[in-house]
């Protein structure tokens, strides 16, 4: 079925203005909010999965968590309906995603931008972690720059720790604990911050590059990565040892998302799209 055309009213005073995007599960629009008188952007489910219970369920668990939980490095909620159809209005944001600068960009991002982008991915999950949650799905597709400022957005797989199916996340950048199922914990998504950085880092996915050529589904169950230094020889050896620590095949052997969070970066030029 075809997404809601301009002028449709999605949910009471909130007019689509264009559809953004289109997932398995979701459409996402881009909209007019008259109560508040700005754009919003809004998620609702594909019009033939609104008749499902789990993942209207999911929905509104996300944009309820949106709202519990206020920090400025997460995509904030403003509202969350179940009639007439379950959707989440949340902030408009500008930018990019750190997945496009990577496919755009001439080079990989400085080693002063990498620490910037690590800090602030860091205390958005240090946040989410002292709120009992986890993401579990940090991408360079799920973390909006713009200006020398990081969002993270998406937690549509976000959760308390415990324990996961095997995949929960997205193919080659869940852990490895989320790959194979299991408990899963906070170094989940400390592996979550490091596997963006090495993208940004070395400007591939490296875990797609090994899937394509081992010819496996895991690429993370096969062996650690190499050292981001042999892509980025430039780089500072403890910023080096940051992203590598955090690709750690043992969560027990992770460095922890608090290793991003001593002392205050300068600014970023991230993200000047």
């Amino acid at each position: 079925m075809r997404p809601f055309a301009p002028g449709r009213e999605i949910v009471p005073s909130v007019e689509v203005v264009a559809h953004l995007a289109r997932s398995r599960r979701q459409d996402v629009y881009d909209a007019w909010d008259h109560d508040r008188a700005c754009r919003v952007a809004v998620k609702v489910l594909r019009p033939e999965r609104r008749g499902e219970v789990g993942v209207t369920r999911d929905l509104l668990r996300e944009g309820r968590l949106l709202r519990r939980i206020d920090h400025p490095h997460l995509v904030r909620a403003f509202a969350v309906h179940r009639d007439p159809l379950a959707a989440v209005v949340l902030e408009t944001l500008g930018g990019a995603t750190l997945d496009h600068l990577i496919e755009t960009s001439d080079e990989p991002l400085a080693a002063d931008d990498l620490r910037v982008v690590g800090h602030q991915l860091a205390a958005a999950i240090h946040h989410l972690h002292r709120n009992g949650v986890l993401h579990l799905d940090l991408k360079p597709a799920n973390v909006i720059a713009d200006r020398g400022r990081v969002t993270v957005i998406d937690l549509s797989h976000a959760r308390s720790p415990g324990r996961v199916r095997p995949g929960h996340g997205t193919w080659c950048y869940a852990a490895p604990e989320q790959a194979r199922g299991g408990q899963v914990g906070p170094a989940a998504d400390a592996w979550g911050i490091a596997i963006v950085l090495h993208a940004l880092a070395t400007g591939t996915h490296a875990l797609i590059d090994r899937a394509d050529t081992l010819d496996v589904d895991e690429p993370q169950l096969h062996g650690p990565l190499p050292s981001v230094r042999e892509a980025r020889p430039d780089l500072p050896e403890d910023l080096a040892a940051l992203i590598d620590g955090g690709l750690a095949c043992d969560p027990a052997d992770r460095r922890g998302v608090a290793a991003w969070l001593g002392g205050r970066p300068s600014a970023s030029s991230t993200g000047g799209a």
